[in-house]
């Protein structure tokens, strides 16, 4: 779900109505109530679209309703945000908050207030239900969702056409329209990105699509489980063994690529996210949409979740900041607020309300069909402690399982034994 930054560090201020840009961003100073550290992830792509221009007009709006307050924003790549907030705790500089792609490590830690201890009940009443479960902790809501997007199956109807391929609805189809594909010189019959920029987004959608997942039915994780084994076993042999999957291997092979080669037309199908769907329309490329095809070993009837993805704002506890972090997060939570950011990266905003809000200004019928998948979507573990670090193996790791001569088996129990070990750490 998450762009990838340009070069340097952004770091923005708002003091009053219109500050001045300040350097000095990793100020250590206590809390004095007036001033609220902000630490956020870069979602723009470059200079023309970066999240800066968002922060700015609405820490100036919320300056301006809250005279005497100041707010300090620095961005970060998303390659580096969360490794530069772990760093920020460990030196006693946690910022006030943070907006990244995990919480629970800090949760554990008791840096963090719950949702309870700064927000109206109606507006952490208002998240949507998956997000907010994925969000919480022995019922405790730490992390609160800001933007989120469900993944679904895109396929080039140009592409399909010419190859005589049906758009797929299990795995056996999906197998069947790459071969057609390949027969009609379609570079990427499946783009299958496994490559360590989000392997796990990928490894999660076909994980879920066999009854698998990350998660254990009991709490913790289930990363080499028989039904997981399966998946990347059938990977393998059906699809990377016979050529479907391009020319680049699944490991090697980034999101950020992958979805280039889509954009360039060379891509018959691959998984998905809202703003990709846009970029394409963009190009003038024929898109169809579908729920990720399900392997054949499933019951009759029975109907996997999508693959749900959400960034989280934390707020760190430091002495005197609770009432205007309290304040400053009822206003980012505000729909206009809210659906401003989801509108600007083509995301689904993370309240009842604001998608509610957004339906009334669009009758897209893509952006209403990745809602309806968020609704009952599979997010990562995330209120796993150590989820951070577990990612991170996954990552780097998980193509590893479909490469032609592995064994998926010992590939994903060498993960498993790796996050085994981290969670004895955490």
């Amino acid at each position: 779900m998450r762009p990838r930054l340009f070069g340097a560090t952004a770091c923005v201020a708002a003091l009053g109505l219109l500050g001045p840009l300040v350097t000095a961003c990793g100020s250590s100073a206590e809390s004095d109530g007036t001033t609220l550290r902000l630490v956020a992830a870069e979602y723009g792509s470059g200079p023309a679209n970066s999240s800066q221009a968002y922060w700015d007009k609405l820490t100036a709006a919320f300056t301006a309703a809250h005279p005497g307050k100041e707010v300090e924003v620095t961005l970060y790549p998303w390659d580096d945000v969360d490794r530069e907030v772990t760093r920020m705790v460990e030196e006693g500089k946690a910022p006030d908050v943070a907006l990244m792609g995990a919480y629970s490590d800090f949760a554990a830690q008791g840096r963090l207030y719950t949702a309870g201890e700064l927000l109206s009940i109606r507006t952490e009443a208002n998240f949507l239900p998956p997000l907010a479960e994925a969000g919480s902790i022995d019922n405790a809501l730490y992390g609160l969702p800001f933007v989120a997007s469900s993944r679904l199956l895109f396929y080039n109807e140009e592409l399909f056409d010419k190859a005589g391929a049906k758009p797929p609805r299990t795995w056996a189809d999906l197998k069947e329209a790459a071969g057609e594909l390949k027969k009609a010189d379609v570079p990427y019959p499946y783009a299958l990105p496994l490559g360590p920029e989000e392997a796990h987004a990928e490894a999660l959608i076909w994980l879920l699509s066999n009854g698998g997942g990350y998660a254990g039915s009991y709490g913790g994780y289930s990363i080499a489980s028989e039904e997981n084994t399966q998946t990347f076993r059938w990977i393998r042999d059906n699809l990377v063994k016979p050529g479907l999957t391009g020319p680049v291997p699944p490991g090697e092979l980034n999101r950020k690529d992958a979805f280039a080669a889509f954009l360039r037309g060379q891509v018959g199908m691959l998984n998905g996210y809202p703003s990709l769907l846009e970029e394409a329309r963009a190009k003038g490329i024929k898109v169809g949409t579908l729920s990720m095809p399900v392997s054949g070993t499933l019951a009759e009837g029975q109907v996997p979740p999508a693959a749900g993805v959400a960034d989280w704002m934390m707020a760190f506890k430091r002495d005197g900041n609770r009432e205007l972090v309290g304040s400053f997060l009822e206003f980012v939570y505000e729909d206009k607020n809210l659906n401003e950011f989801a509108d600007r990266y083509d995301l689904l905003p993370s309240t009842v309300s604001a998608n509610q809000a957004s339906r009334g200004t669009t009758a897209d019928a893509g952006d209403t069909q990745f809602l309806d998948a968020l609704r009952g979507a599979e997010l990562y573990p995330v209120n796993e402690p150590s989820w951070l670090q577990v990612s991170d193996t996954v990552k780097r790791n998980i193509g590893k399982a479909v490469a032609p001569d592995a064994d998926p088996k010992v590939v994903l129990e060498d993960i498993a034994g790796d996050v085994e070990d981290m969670t004895k750490k955490s």
